[in-house]
């Protein structure tokens, strides 16, 4: 016979035992309620990686893109912020390059690039982004690609200093010249460019080595995207260092094939739906088979770029 403590701790498993799939069951039908709260977390999970880019540049990237940061004695400009989940790891990468952060530039009003704009103006910052991006961001928003939807974010959360067409600071021996462009990846982004050091952000703009998210439902056109890409590389030397909103560091060059894949995707598709072919068709016709192998290892594969195109157009 089991001693009274043996036959507690058997209940005590058993109880256990018979209490963890609820409690599983619980958050995972939690997190099937709330898909973007999944979402942002599997994001969130991702390691930051450090890279310097010039003397006083920095690019951190991670859990929602690319990030970068301008550092000197003027303080930190940080464009686009990573997801919620991600603060604390970002608040310590940011320690390591200097304090405090001044401003904060929103390239575009989705989450993985707006999400900690709160917890940088709580800490100081002015938080600077296009006036679109604040009227998206003061709305509820639909991402249809994503099948998420985003309540209106808080007050606190919104950017304080809005522009129309541009925005210019000097800081730490740089000047920062911050571009709107028409209607791209949505219809709220800007480009960043570092002048002195010859660097760019292109925001979402663009992705370097796998078909984009190209977000009609917010004013994403595909399009736009070909034009925001002609305008960076008017803007880019042959040893531009160009940053793009998702993927890794990329060269005017790599620029070049992005764009010339875009305006190829563009005109098969749009021919297709100039024939009358419905959406359902253009995917069957399989019209991007060629860019599978350079282009189809992100999240995007070819018949969902076909409709990412085809919705956009």
């Amino acid at each position: 016979m089991k001693t009274r403590r043996e036959w507690l701790q058997t209940m005590a498993a058993l109880s256990a035992g018979a209490l963890f799939p609820r409690v599983a069951g619980r958050a995972l039908q939690q997190q099937a309620q709330d898909p973007l709260a999944a979402f942002r977390a599997q994001i969130g999970a991702v390691p930051i990686q450090t890279r310097p880019l010039r003397d006083n540049l920095t690019m951190l990237s991670g859990p929602g893109g690319n990030i970068v940061v301008l550092h000197g004695s003027d303080g930190l400009v940080v464009v686009d912020t990573f997801v919620a989940p991600a603060w604390p790891k970002l608040e310590e990468s940011l320690k390591a390059l200097g304090a405090p952060v001044k401003f904060v530039i929103n390239t575009h009003w989705h989450f993985d690039h707006t999400d900690n704009n709160a917890a940088f103006r709580a800490a100081g910052a002015t938080v600077v982004a296009h006036e679109n991006t604040k009227r998206r961001m003061s709305k509820p928003q639909r991402i249809e690609m994503l099948q998420l939807d985003f309540p209106p974010s808080p007050a606190a959360a919104l950017p304080e200093r809005v522009f129309k067409e541009g925005w210019k600071l000097e800081a730490n021996g740089e000047r920062v010249e911050v571009s709107h462009v028409a209607p791209a990846h949505t219809d709220t982004d800007v480009i960043v460019r570092y002048e002195r050091s010859n660097v760019l952000h292109a925001g979402d703009t663009y992705f370097n080595g796998r078909y984009p998210l190209i977000d009609w439902s917010t004013g994403g056109k595909i399009d736009g995207m070909i034009a925001a890409a002609d305008r960076l590389l008017g803007m880019a030397a042959a040893d531009t260092a160009i940053v793009p909103g998702h993927g890794p560091l990329a060269t005017k060059d790599q620029l070049v094939k992005y764009r010339d894949m875009l305006s190829a995707a563009a005109d098969r598709v749009r021919k297709l739906k100039a024939a009358g072919k419905s959406l359902e068709e253009c995917i069957a016709a399989k019209p991007l088979t060629d860019f599978e192998s350079d282009w189809g290892s992100g999240r995007y594969k070819g018949d969902d770029f076909v409709k990412i195109v085809y919705s956009s157009l």
